[in-house]
């Protein structure tokens, strides 16, 4: 009979061992599953961060460009301004001085110096200032302006 307990006891101490074995063997892959989740979670984090910096970057060389082209469109519509201006001095100049046709041509290069003038000083940014006053003033000859237009221009693709 002793040696059925001591098989017995035996047994009890192998089967303790294990579950102690089974135990450090759970426990190491816990960690081993903790570090690779903190290892995925790491390389996640850097990878939303290096998208963020290269939104931020594309977000903000989008805006430089669109600054710069409109700096360009501004120049722009202030030279041809001057190219009115010139224009209409150099007609004043060389049109007939009288008659119908000095005073037409007078008009004429009045009309284009003092429009050259406006676009040069309120060059693109000014004159969308402008128009939105002159909506603002006037809604309904706008509306119907804009009515008229959408009408001319369904026509026109139309055909």
């Amino acid at each position: 009979m002793s040696n059925v307990t001591t098989s017995k006891r035996d047994m009890t101490h192998e089967a303790d061992r294990a579950k102690e074995s089974d135990s450090g063997a759970l426990d190491k892959a816990k960690d081993a599953a903790s570090h690779v989740g903190q290892a995925v979670s790491g390389a996640a984090s850097a990878v939303g961060q290096k998208a963020s910096e290269v939104a931020s970057t594309v977000g903000h060389k989008a805006a430089d460009l669109a600054s710069t082209v409109g700096h360009k469109a501004e120049d722009a519509t202030a030279a041809a301004g001057r190219g009115m201006e010139s224009l209409g001095g150099t007609l004043r100049e060389k049109g007939p001085e009288s008659g119908f046709l000095g005073k037409a041509t007078d008009s004429v290069a009045g009309a284009l110096e003092r429009g050259g003038k406006y676009l040069e000083d309120k060059k693109l940014s000014g004159m969308a200032e402008d128009f939105t006053d002159l909506i603002r003033r006037n809604p309904i000859p706008a509306l119907l302006m804009g009515i008229g237009l959408g009408f001319l221009l369904a026509r026109t693709l139309r055909s």
